[in-house]
């Protein structure tokens, strides 16, 4: 029997993006209690990576992979997919399936608007202000919860469809 040749899905820069920003937003979690004075740095450098690859995701070519519009699909599709899921029979994507694409916004803009809260707190208008402490908080608690329902994803869909997606998004190939 032949075996199809694994797909390219990932480029390099999705990967290095993808990786930098759970590297950063664990130094910034970590620099909270142990990387003293690391939080603030982090904080800045994965709030970069968000907003690039929030605009990455709006200007990339339509059906490539990177592309919001190639796999962020309608609240529908989700639900559509969740019930297949909760039945045992979802299909397999190639790149994100309907939850996934929606997981990827959320974390993106959950990260932009940590970076956003966190600058404000620094400015003169906002320094010490509680609201924008409280939205910060509420907002990594928020990712906290995010990143536990993606790898509990990652992990539920690699054992679903047999295949490894935290290799898939190191070398960023797939299966087809």
């Amino acid at each position: 029997m032949r075996v199809a040749p694994a797909l390219q899905v990932w480029s390099a820069a999705v990967r290095l993006l993808h990786w930098g920003l759970v590297l950063a937003v664990a130094v910034a979690t970590l620099g909270l209690w142990w990387l003293g004075g690391a939080h603030q740095p982090a904080g800045y450098v994965a709030l970069g990576i968000a907003l690039t690859r929030l605009v990455w995701g709006l200007v990339a070519r339509p059906g490539s992979y990177v592309a919001f519009a190639q796999f962020v699909r309608s609240p529908g599709a989700a639900w559509t997919y969740l019930r297949a899921v909760r039945q045992g029979h979802e299909p397999r994507y190639i790149g994100h399936n309907p939850l996934g694409g929606w997981m990827v916004l959320a974390l993106l803009l959950c990260v932009a608007g940590l970076g956003l809260t966190g600058w404000l707190y620094t400015t003169d208008r906002y320094w010490g202000d509680e609201t924008v402490e409280r939205v910060h908080v509420a907002l990594a608690w928020t990712l906290l919860a995010l990143v536990v329902l993606h790898v509990g994803g990652v992990v539920f869909t690699s054992l679903r469809h047999r295949e490894n997606l935290v290799a898939a998004m190191i070398n960023g190939r797939k299966r087809p």
